[in-house]
């Protein structure tokens, strides 16, 4: 398997050790190179790649608030030279952490790290499609059946999973980004920053809302098009 991967850093020096060091990686392929992660910001949202090594100290847009408007399935492992921001970084799921001055044996586990993932999430994908996940609520793991799931709603560093017949939704810490991550793409999608939905329990879409009974989740632009796209793929709409 060979991984795409992306580079973003405002330190020349920082960008060329990296790409050394995928250059001699044989299974990182790199497809591009920022200085700053607005200027990464509409080419990778239009051309994701599989891995992201992201600076998280930078001008205007950090790597840490970029990471959170970054495509799912995108790993990021972080590049800084403050350790003080690792715990931040796995708050925002990141595959790693590396401390600069960067060293090629501590790149390579990174590295690793990543291709393992997604050997393991393309294994997957290709097994039988899981029926459950469990989520961790009030110090408790419990067993919620994907079928029953009516939509996610997304809270800072929490999520809220809306259950058909439930009358409260389940409450947990964890980050949307995380749980998209559990849910098979065949049966959710996002749809909003802060909304995951199940289309087969879809009713009513109006004026680029989904209804579910009293409740409105928005449909923002950046997810429209792969929410008509996904809709008509399953002949939902004519």
């Amino acid at each position: 398997m060979t991984l795409t991967c992306a580079i973003i850093d405002d330190e020349p020096l920082a960008i060329s050790l990296l790409e050394s060091y995928v250059g001699k990686t044989s299974f990182l392929r790199l497809t591009a190179k920022f200085n700053s992660a607005l200027e990464a910001l509409p080419v990778l949202s239009a051309q994701p790649v599989d891995l992201l090594f992201l600076d998280i100290q930078m001008p205007e847009l950090s790597g840490m608030e970029f990471s959170r408007i970054l495509e799912a399935d995108t790993r990021i492992i972080f590049t800084t030279a403050f350790e003080q921001y690792a715990l931040d970084s796995y708050k925002v799921n990141a595959l790693d952490y590396l401390l600069k001055p960067i060293a090629y044996p501590d790149f390579l586990k990174a590295a690793n790290k990543a291709l393992q993932w997604h050997e393991h999430m393309q294994a997957t994908t290709t097994t039988a499609e899981i029926e459950s996940i469990f989520i961790k609520t009030e110090y408790k793991l419990v067993q919620v059946e994907l079928r029953k799931i009516l939509y996610i709603e997304g809270l800072k560093d929490y999520v809220k999973i809306f259950i058909e017949d439930e009358p409260h939704p389940i409450l947990s810490l964890m980050s949307m980004k995380s749980l998209e991550e559990m849910l098979p793409a065949s049966r959710f999608i996002r749809v909003h920053r802060s909304f995951i939905v199940q289309p087969e329990k879809i009713k009513v879409i109006e004026r680029n809302r989904i209804v579910f009974g009293k409740e409105y989740i928005p449909i923002s632009d950046n997810y429209k098009q792969k929410f008509i796209e996904f809709l008509t793929q399953r002949s939902l709409l004519t």
